[in-house]
């Protein structure tokens, strides 16, 4: 069953009127090969080509009595072509039609996840560059760290998908290959030749080599894919899920007009897209361990491969397209409230300068365990007493003694810790990142 919250164009990719119509394809495509050598008559192949066609009801049908999908199919497609049809089908076994239209469908699935990866890298690009320069606080377990920019988070998150994009292209090539070797893979009723000929047609490379099926190594790649991609979205979903916590209030996915939080408490605005994001995220993953499972196969071929493919591909790209287009909405109406990140950067008075503060502390001869001594008492003290660090850091008169007031200033100068931005964005958004400006709020 296709996910209701499928998009259209991934749902009809994987309907069973487009897998029969992918099948047919190859089927068509091999005849015209094997009549342009000689071995089907001309006019099988013209009424082939003519009358060639379906219905999805009655493989159904012709399937429930003889227990064999790729069987039903030809059979359903004869009645419909006549005594001709002896034809179709030719030299073929069920693996080199199924299979050479699976990769078919693969590819055109990785396709159409394509676009919607780069319009999210196109979405995060932006947020990287408006709030390039957005002061924010960087957390590590979950804890005030140091200073850094929202910007920076964004173009994160923009090279991470630069590589799952790159992940993408390399599995779509992996996918994109046909087989007409075979029962195992000798080619033993049609050529190499023929193989190279038919994939051609279809916009495949032959498989170098196989058995009856091609090696499911290479389904599992393109799986593993689809979870590396889903597990960044979870990435981000997540960050945003935590930002957007009531006592943190960084960020806050959209919230539309209309929209109710909870059916007891009208106050609550969750964020439940990312939930979905997360969630989601888990069953692709799952699904690619199903599909490393069908790595190891008995000698030259098993069916347990077989419907297992049936669930989880189609369900781990129908997943993922919903995944990228949510998220991308999200990450384009995303509220991101500058001011209270500077407040929340600026609750621990000073704390999150206590790392530069060992370092000019020992820069300047005092001895790093003295150092390290004075400014974490102060900071405990702070930490413990919601205190002013800095005002306990410039009344220490052991601190004194190594820094003046004038470099416990540049201590606590926020702007020290962006002066590197610049080259942090030109490693990730190349030449285009020289002299960018930040969009407007």
């Amino acid at each position: 069953m296709i996910p209701r919250y499928s998009r259209p164009e991934m749902a009809r990719l994987w309907s069973d009127e487009n897998r029969f119509g992918k099948w047919l394809e190859v089927e068509i495509a091999a005849t015209e090969v094997l009549a342009e050598r000689g071995i089907v008559p001309p006019g099988a192949l013209a009424a082939i080509r003519e009358r060639a066609r379906f219905e999805v009801k009655r493989i159904e049908e012709i399937e429930r009595e003889v227990q064999h999908d790729v069987i039903a199919f030809v059979s359903c497609v004869v009645e419909h072509v006549g005594p001709e049809g002896r034809w179709l089908h030719y030299g073929l076994t069920s693996s080199d039609v199924v299979d050479t239209a699976l990769a078919m469908l693969v590819r055109d699935a990785c396709d159409l996840i394509r676009p919607g990866l780069q319009g999210l890298m196109d979405v995060v690009r932006e947020k990287a560059f408006r709030y390039r320069n957005a002061p924010m606080i960087g957390r590590t377990h979950g804890v005030h760290a140091e200073p850094m920019t929202f910007g920076l988070k964004m173009a994160l998150w923009h090279a991470e998908l630069q590589r799952q994009l790159a992940r993408l292209d390399r599995a779509r090539t992996t996918i994109a290959v046909g087989k007409l070797s075979g029962a195992v893979g000798t080619f033993s009723h049609l050529s190499p030749e023929v193989e190279e000929a038919v994939c051609s047609r279809l916009g495949l490379r032959p498989a170098p080599i196989s058995s009856q099926i091609l090696q499911r190594d290479r389904h599992g790649e393109v799986m593993t894919t689809l979870a590396l991609i889903a597990a960044s979205l979870e990435k981000f979903a997540t960050e945003v899920r935590a930002l957007q916590k009531t006592e943190v209030r960084e960020l806050e996915e959209p919230f539309g007009k209309g929209q109710k939080g909870s059916s007891a408490m009208p106050h609550k605005r969750n964020p439940v897209g990312c939930e979905q994001v997360s969630g989601l995220a888990r069953l692709v993953r799952s699904n690619s361990l199903a599909a490393l499972e069908n790595v190891a196969l008995w000698h030259e071929r098993d069916i347990s491969h077989s419907s297992v493919e049936r669930v989880i591909i189609p369900d781990s790209f129908l997943a993922l397209d919903h995944m990228l287009h949510r998220f991308t909405r999200i990450a384009r109406g995303m509220t991101v409230n500058t001011d209270r990140m500077r407040h929340n950067l600026d609750l621990g008075k000073g704390l999150v300068f206590s790392g530069q503060l060992l370092l000019e502390l020992t820069a300047r001869g005092m001895r790093r365990e003295d150092a390290y001594r004075v400014v974490q008492a102060h900071a405990m003290d702070a930490w413990k007493h919601s205190g002013d660090f800095r005002k306990l850091i410039q009344d220490d008169p052991e601190i004194g003694k190594t820094l003046t007031r004038d470099e416990i200033d540049e201590v606590f100068r926020l702007e020290r810790y962006f002066d590197h931005v610049d080259t942090i964005f030109a490693r990730v958004f190349g030449e285009q990142a020289a002299g960018a400006e930040p969009a407007p709020e």
